[in-house]
């Protein structure tokens, strides 16, 4: 058995860059082994435009505004109390990530489109095991176990190539 990780686009504002869902995919495997899931999991990681993620804001945060990224984990903790019996996968949640914001924030940060969507990824996949950053110490922690992930995918902090987003 493996994990299930399904990518659905429902965005048509901006081109889904070629190996994203790749990407996704591996940055999703990469947390959970930084993170020791002793489980297989499925995760569901919707790519939406501003209008949907701001929609999904205000409905289920009360926020009327567009964000990057929302995680909805099946779990207060992260993962269930016991592992499940006939050994499928545990479902932690969702991901919805605003491919337009992620292109936005790019070039605000000057680096790949690449990066920002696996960033966006590993932070909400750390939010789907139980990890915040509200809590003032793990917001670095976090911080550090992102850059760790990044890195190990060859996603490390890089600028734009000549003006270009890979």
């Amino acid at each position: 058995m493996a994990n299930r990780i399904y990518i659905t686009n429902i965005q048509k504002k901006k081109r889904v860059p070629l190996g994203a869902y790749s990407l996704i995919r591996k940055c999703c495997e990469a947390v959970l082994i930084a993170e020791g899931f002793p489980y297989f999991a499925e995760i569901s990681v919707r790519l939406v435009d501003n209008e949907e993620i701001k929609r999904l804001n205000g409905e289920y945060r009360r926020k009327n505004e567009e964000t990057d990224v929302l995680s909805f984990p099946m779990f207060e903790g992260g993962q269930p109390d016991e592992a499940p019996a006939d050994k499928r996968p545990v479902v932690l949640g969702d991901i919805v990530i605003s491919l337009e914001k992620a292109y936005t924030q790019a070039e605000a940060y000057s680096h790949s489109i690449r990066r920002e969507i696996g960033f966006l990824t590993a932070h909400s996949m750390l939010h789907l095991l139980g990890r915040h950053h509200e809590e003032g110490k793990s917001e670095k922690a976090i911080r550090e176990t992102e850059e760790a992930v990044l890195s190990k995918l060859g996603l490390s902090r890089e600028k734009k190539n000549n003006g270009r987003i890979d």
